[in-house]
């Protein structure tokens, strides 16, 4: 299951990758909000969806905010999460493919539906390429376990 959340300046293009997901893809999403345009504090959706993907309850997730900035950083202070800013097809394969990337963020504000779209397909097609990215991810898991007591 794929957990997804957003801010208000994330709600539409969420909205439009919740219907790919399901109806392109038919992926079982669960939607943690906002639900609306109504202006929200991103960091407490930001934190739902790291939340359930560092415990396991999702097995990846998707965040929403005007430029993806904000979630990134709010979803990056949970322990085990590895989130993502993508703003092109490349950069959510190599999120995947290079950092196992178990959280994809993006800006609603900064992308169009299909371009988005197409970066969630390519960053879900793309696999963990293992070997020394495997290296670096375990230097960066070390990093955290020093410091997020």
């Amino acid at each position: 299951m794929i957990v997804i959340g957003s801010d208000h300046g994330g709600f539409d293009l969420k909205t439009a990758i919740f219907k790919f997901l399901k109806g392109d893809r038919n992926i079982e999403i669960l939607d943690v909000g906002t639900n609306g345009e109504d202006s929200v504090d991103y960091p407490q959706f930001a934190l739902k969806v790291a939340n359930m993907v560092a415990s396991g309850a999702g097995e990846l997730g998707i965040l929403v905010c005007g430029t993806g900035i904000g979630m990134s950083i709010t979803a990056n202070k949970v322990p085990g999460i590895r989130a993502a800013l993508a703003t092109d097809i490349f950069m959510g394969r190599m999120a995947k493919e290079h950092n196992n990337a178990n959280i994809l963020v993006l800006g609603g504000r900064i992308l169009d539906e299909k371009h988005a779209c197409d970066i969630v397909a390519a960053w879900l097609d793309a696999s963990f390429a293992e070997g020394r990215h495997e290296t670096r991810l375990n230097q960066i898991a070390g990093i955290e376990k020093k410091y997020c007591k």
